[in-house]
């Protein structure tokens, strides 16, 4: 036998026996602060994840209602790169964000994520709610940090060493979270990513209680050719015809140009589909603080899965989006009443729960001292064409933040992305690899500057940040 071949013979046992020496089963009976593991195995490589790893689940409760579930997954052997990240959940959660969690576990990261404290049918569901506070701050704050806290002293002891270096990655309500952890946990990582933030969640649900005759318009649904219309002209007079506009901010479609004269056709609006695009168009004052409830901008309004899905509905009858969030809240938070009458919901009732909530659910403090002095770095990121989240409300937060800080350069990058729905998408190149931007801003100091966005065609745009 060659040199060679008993080298890769004798790797090949050290790695097996390394790998057999970390035992998943030892992390069963394992204890933890307010709660357990409740289970662990091991898992054998799969498309989805490639690595064999130690599949952890465990509960927390802190309360005596809470129910927090949640997952770490850790890389078995050399395959783990020595980082931790957690990802963020979207909507209403009430689920483990496992497909998120086999994408960052494939790349060698051990990974951990939460259901935020409860379970239900789908993203828009908030029954869970109903009569249940605790279950709203573990909702609000509460389950991401207990997943944190709980996935650290699991992987310390399974590995016999902290990571490295820890991430915080999410999208929408993860961006919520994720902005959470920079502002209420500054000490939990090293590294954050926020994308499309649902920061300002209390004013978002409050701006679509206002559109709720909008969003359950059936005289004034806008069908799909009827969004390309809309669509067609704020490309003609912005942007020249071009397939997505570069900065939407000062496109003011003529929309009484659409307007129907004769015979209703899919090349004319009637008054009441010209009223639904008003609407979403306007800005609006919030009946809580009389600051601003941002509005989507143009340049987007026909593309698959952006205004139909969000804001107005499908052909066939889906609800869109929001109006399934907004009645969500509404019932089981504001009015905690499942058989409430939208119709006689107050701007009082609004203040109300926009007043009680906000400090719950909300992670709006431009105050990032204590997360600057940690050491830590936050990538911010959104849309220009998000119809779930408008992009103003990100671009207020940059200016409180440099309002409250002054330069922000150091830590902070803000990064809107022309022609990106929620969280990705659209008719332009929006895919960014955020991970490699942030881990070579913490890792290497290499502060971002202008980056490449990518399509599935090849398609190159390049992104600033917003200074």
């Amino acid at each position: 036998m060659n040199r060679q071949r008993v080298f890769g013979w004798v790797s090949s046992v050290i790695v097996v026996c390394g790998a057999h020496a970390e035992d998943c089963s030892k992390l069963a009976a394992m204890k933890i602060p307010h709660g357990a593991v409740t289970r662990a195995e091991e898992v054998s490589p799969a498309e989805a994840t490639r690595v064999a790893y130690c599949r952890v689940q465990g509960k927390s409760t802190p309360t005596e209602d809470s129910d927090i579930r949640f997952e770490l997954w850790i890389p078995l052997g050399s395959a783990w790169n020595g980082r931790f990240e957690q990802v963020g959940n979207g909507g209403f959660a009430g689920a483990i964000p496992t497909g998120s969690m086999a994408r960052v576990l494939s790349q060698g990261y051990a990974v951990a994520g939460t259901d935020d404290g409860h379970e239900s049918t789908g993203m828009t569901d908030a029954g869970w709610a109903l009569h249940h506070e605790e279950k709203v701050k573990d909702y609000g704050w509460r389950a991401i940090s207990e997943t944190t806290l709980a996935s650290k002293q699991i992987l310390k002891k399974f590995k016999s060493q902290a990571p490295v270096k820890s991430y915080f990655v999410g999208c929408s309500d993860g961006g919520r979270e994720a902005m959470m952890m920079a502002q209420r946990f500054p000490g939990y990582f090293d590294g954050i990513v926020a994308g499309a933030p649902a920061f300002a969640m209390s004013r978002l649900l409050t701006a679509g209680a206002l559109h709720l005759p909008q969003l359950a318009s059936v005289e004034g649904h806008l069908s799909t050719p009827k969004l390309a219309l809309l669509q067609a002209s704020a490309l003609k007079s912005c942007g020249g015809g071009a397939r997505f506009l570069a900065d939407p901010r000062g496109c003011r479609p003529d929309l009484g140009a659409l307007a129907c004269r004769g015979v209703e056709s899919d090349a004319c609006l009637t008054e009441r589909q010209l009223e639904t695009a008003r609407s979403m168009y306007r800005e609006q004052k919030d009946p809580a603080t009389g600051g601003t409830l941002y509005a989507v901008l143009p340049g987007a309004e026909g593309v698959k899965g952006s205004w139909d899905a969000w804001l107005t509905g499908t052909d066939d009858g889906g609800k869109p989006a929001a109006l399934g969030f907004t009645w969500n809240y509404l019932a089981n938070m504001v009015m905690e009443d499942p058989h409430f009458d939208p119709s006689k919901v107050t701007n009082a009732d609004l203040k109300r729960g926009e007043t009680h909530y906000a400090p719950i659910m909300d992670a709006n403090d431009p105050d990032l001292s204590a997360f600057r002095a940690h050491g830590g770095k936050l990538i911010q990121y959104h849309g220009w064409n998000d119809p779930g989240i408008a992009p103003g409300y990100s671009l207020e937060y940059r200016e409180r933040l440099v309002a409250a800080m002054g330069n922000v350069e150091d830590f902070y990058r803000l990064y809107m992305v022309p022609g990106m729905l929620h969280c990705g998408g659209g008719d332009a190149p929006t895919h960014v690899d955020w991970q490699s931007v942030i881990e070579a801003w913490v890792e290497n100091g290499n502060a971002p500057d202008a980056l490449t966005a990518r399509d599935a065609q090849g398609n190159t745009q390049t992104v600033v940040s917003i200074r």
